[in-house]
């Protein structure tokens, strides 16, 4: 295994973890607190996210890239293609859905939140399934183009 495709496994699996813990950890525990609360946590969270996120996908997109490009047409190969397009979802439904959503969030008075943001909450949570099934489908799928490799 080459140090291309160590670092493509390890990027998509930091990414498909931390759209895990979001997904089915932060999300719910967001959702129990209070209004107020619930909305300076999402605030802060993608305060520090919109930072972080991004760096680690670009990264594992780019790893998977290069190595769907130097790794061939071994056995691996359906694999790198199907974590690519994975990736390339995952891009879609973030800009797409997530960071619209979250533009908007960002810049909610806390204590007076517009009449429609649990929706807006629920229809983040919907494009969050999404996005977080195509990390994980993408770290799946270049873990077993590794072995296959």
């Amino acid at each position: 295994m080459d140090i291309l495709t160590i670092a493509s496994v390890f990027l998509a699996g930091l990414l498909a973890g931390e759209e895990l813990i979001v997904r089915y950890g932060v999300h719910p525990a967001l959702v129990a607190l209070d209004d107020t609360t619930q909305i300076r946590a999402r605030q802060s969270l993608i305060y520090k996210l919109r930072v972080l996120v991004p760096v680690i996908f670009f990264a594992a997109l780019g790893t998977a890239v290069a190595a769907l490009v130097v790794g061939g047409t071994d056995a691996g190969f359906a694999f790198r293609v199907a974590s690519v397009i994975a990736l390339v979802a995952w891009l879609g439904t973030t800009f797409g859905g997530t960071v619209i959503i979250n533009s908007a969030v960002i810049e909610w008075d806390a204590a007076a939140p517009p009449a429609d943001w649990r929706a807006m909450i629920v229809r983040w949570g919907r494009v969050d399934v999404v996005r977080s099934a195509a990390a994980i489908l993408a770290f799946a799928a270049v873990a077993v183009a590794a072995v296959l490799a």
